[in-house]
């Protein structure tokens, strides 16, 4: 993953790549966060790598694999990878929500996550983003990633392994973003 000091809402002007490397760069530091921490940060590290995780996959199913899909060089192909690879990882983060924070099968699956989520990474910025912005003109590439911005708000928060298509993601996504809030402003409410 290209580490970046950047968090997403800091990335209001550039384009899409932009957008995404710097969430890579914010997701490899939310791994470190929740791995060097313990109790109530750890879990809520782990919340909001969750959150990000979640959010920032369904923004590029609905916006960014279909625009590769038409524009690089074996897009299907290459598109059809990283749907492959977002489905392992949506399965490996529902397992860790139903693990207690602080035992150590939680760290083991937590780095099996960080393992296969940075492979993810490498391969969507190598194999797609920079093919993708070779693709398009940067006006484009911008209008890209303020759609990309306006899909995340709508976005489940937490995994949904099986819904990664842009169609399904449209059907599925508004209604399955709701009650992921509604659990999350439950969860945070039950907290305090």
């Amino acid at each position: 993953m290209t580490t970046t000091r950047q968090h997403p809402e800091e990335t209001d002007r550039g384009d899409v790549v932009d957008l995404l490397l710097a969430q890579h760069g914010r997701i490899e530091e939310l791994f470190r966060a929740v791995r060097g921490s313990s109790g109530r940060a750890k879990q809520e590290a782990f919340e909001e790598l969750t959150h990000l995780l979640s959010i920032h996959e369904t923004a590029e199913e609905e916006i960014v694999h279909p625009a590769a899909r038409t524009s690089i060089d074996a897009g299907d192909e290459v598109v059809q990878a990283r749907l492959a690879e977002e489905h392992d990882a949506k399965e490996l983060l529902a397992g860790l929500m139903k693990l207690d924070v602080q035992t150590p099968e939680f760290d083991a699956e937590l780095d099996r996550l960080r393992i296969a989520v940075y492979e993810h990474a490498k391969r969507e910025e190598r194999y797609e983003f920079m093919q993708l912005r070779a693709a398009h003109p940067p006006e484009r590439l911008v209008r890209m990633a303020g759609a990309l911005r306006a899909a995340e708000k709508i976005a489940p928060t937490r995994p949904h392994p099986g819904v990664e298509s842009a169609t399904k993601n449209l059907l599925l996504g508004p209604p399955t973003a709701l009650v992921d809030r509604v659990r999350d402003a439950v969860r945070d409410a039950m907290r305090d």
